[in-house]
């Protein structure tokens, strides 16, 4: 193998950079030639490949965001589509990739190691911490940081006018980064996809802290809860309660933005570091992940198959801890 090519795909995470650089001064290291695919897929597609290099990456792994850029690409899940991407990876002689993305990114790289022989590499980049096969995703720990910032930060004003604020967190399907940073940041409720509590049960408990003398409470929505985002469950709790001096937060895509914590630069640069190695032994169709200290090699249709979850001994935490 002589040259590699290294893409972020999908939604941004924070550590994308970090583990670009990795991929990219690891590859050199070993002696072999890195190209830099730009807007994930859709850019392969379309050509918009060229050569990187140590200095390229130079100042990086602080940043948030991908100097690669991303994008999501339908053309790329049709054949027709894989046969032009695959095509332009010949065209350079790129022999090996690493995919830096969540589990739609993954699938791709899948479709490329089976349909085409291209030796594929996938690195955990999703805020969410839902792929299956790794403890932890790049960019949760900034993103659940982040949102525990903004926790702090309102439950002070919530204070001061005896509020309920409804915060809104990403997670359209995981609630991970809303349980994380609904416990750290001391809620009084959190509402989960994975979990059945819904709007009557939030009234009682908010009920019951405000007999126990509460005046403001915070309450954490994960954005795919089955009553819909924060301003939804605020509108059915205001309808159905007394507790109609709310205000909502949606605290959006700050969640995915800013320079990624120590953490998430040590994660991303420790998983490109093993994903060049992994193709330099001839691994191809794995995902890179960590358990406990470990560094390891899984099969790709694990992000998918065994999606990660959070303990589900957290809600129990995070129930008796708002009281």
């Amino acid at each position: 193998m002589k040259r590699i090519g290294v893409m972020t795909s999908g939604g941004d995470a924070p550590g994308m950079n970090a583990a670009v650089r990795a991929v990219v001064r690891s590859a050199v290291y070993h002696g072999l030639e890195v190209f830099g695919i730009e807007r994930g897929y859709k850019g392969m597609i379309e050509g918009a490949i060229h050569p990187i290099g140590p200095r390229d990456v130079s100042g990086i792994v602080g940043r948030g965001g991908t100097i690669l850029h991303t994008a999501r690409c339908l053309e790329f899940m049709e054949k027709p589509g894989r046969d032009k991407g695959a095509a332009e990876l010949a065209k350079l002689g790129i022999e090996g990739l690493v995919v830096i993305g969540g589990d739609g990114s993954y699938h791709g790289a899948e479709k490329l190691h089976k349909e085409f022989g291209i030796r594929c590499i996938g690195l955990p980049g999703t805020i969410d911490n839902d792929i299956g096969g790794t403890d932890f995703t790049i960019g949760f720990d900034t993103a659940i940081n982040t949102a525990m910032d903004a926790i702090d930060r309102i439950r002070d004003t919530a204070a001061s006018h005896d509020r309920i604020f409804f915060i809104e967190v990403m997670g359209r399907s995981s609630g991970y980064v809303a349980m994380i940073s609904g416990i750290a940041g001391g809620a009084e409720d959190i509402l989960v996809p994975e979990a059945n509590n819904g709007i009557d049960s939030l009234i009682e408990r908010l009920r019951e802290g405000h007999a126990r003398g509460k005046k403001s409470s915070i309450v954490i929505v994960a954005e795919g809860h089955k009553s819909g985002g924060a301003a939804a469950v605020a509108e059915k709790v205001a309808a159905q309660s007394e507790f109609q001096d709310n205000r909502v937060t949606v605290i959006g895509h700050l969640q995915r933005g800013g320079a990624p914590t120590a953490f998430d630069r040590v994660l991303a640069s420790r998983m490109g570091l093993r994903a060049v190695e992994a193709l330099l032994e001839g691994e191809s169709g794995k995902m890179v992940g960590v358990s406990g200290q470990n560094m390891l090699l899984r099969p790709i249709a694990e992000a998918w198959e065994l999606r990660t979850m959070f303990d589900p001994g957290l809600l129990r935490v995070a129930h008796v801890l708002g009281v």
